[in-house]
């Protein structure tokens, strides 16, 4: 069944949008986000401060994309106005291995002993610091950020060992808050 999807985002304020040729570009200061969108049968515009996806003949699976890329718009208004922290942690026990930036890459040595070092990417847009066995990863793109800490993560997989007593590798242990979301600062 056929419904008609009309959703609108208001444009937070300091925040301006422009949409044309596909791609949202928003500026908030200094900083400018630029966002591919397109959805098949989806007229989008901004107008009146708004951001607005409309629908004339949407079923749920429209309805689905619609919903996703207003989610993603919050994020990219989020980012203007912050900036999405991840920490990483690297554990060691049964060899010391040695995180190196290079260009556009993490480069991990020695991890369990291996020769042949890991590489982990570093996506556009995004700073790695390396602080010792922390890492810290920022950017103003949530799933840049994201992906990137994700890569760092995956790097440095076990397989076929026995995860109780492998414990080495590369671990997510703070995650930024969702948009609209408070967390404690727990330590």
């Amino acid at each position: 069944m056929k419904h008609h999807i009309l959703e609108k985002l208001p444009v937070p304020e300091g925040i301006s949008c422009e949409y044309s040729h596909g791609i949202l570009k928003c500026t908030g200061g200094s900083t400018t986000s630029e966002r591919k969108i397109l959805i098949s049968s989806t007229e989008i515009k901004v107008h009146n401060n708004e951001i607005i996806l409309e629908c004339k003949k949407g079923n749920k699976k429209n309805f689905t994309k619609v919903m996703s890329m207003i989610a993603h718009i919050k994020n990219l208004f989020a980012g203007l106005q912050n900036v999405f922290v991840y920490k990483l942690e690297s554990c060691n026990v049964h060899f010391p291995m040695t995180l190196k930036l290079e260009s556009g890459k993490v480069v991990i040595n020695n991890f369990l002993g291996e020769k042949v070092p890991r590489e982990a990417k570093i996506l556009p847009g995004v700073e790695v610091k390396i602080n010792g066995p922390q890492i810290t990863v920022s950017s103003n793109y949530r799933e840049a950020a994201g992906q990137t800490a994700a890569n760092l993560e995956k790097a440095t997989k076990l397989r076929g060992r026995d995860r109780r007593i492998f414990q080495d590798g590369i671990y997510i242990t703070e995650k930024p808050a969702r948009v609209g979301e408070v967390r404690p600062n727990v330590k």
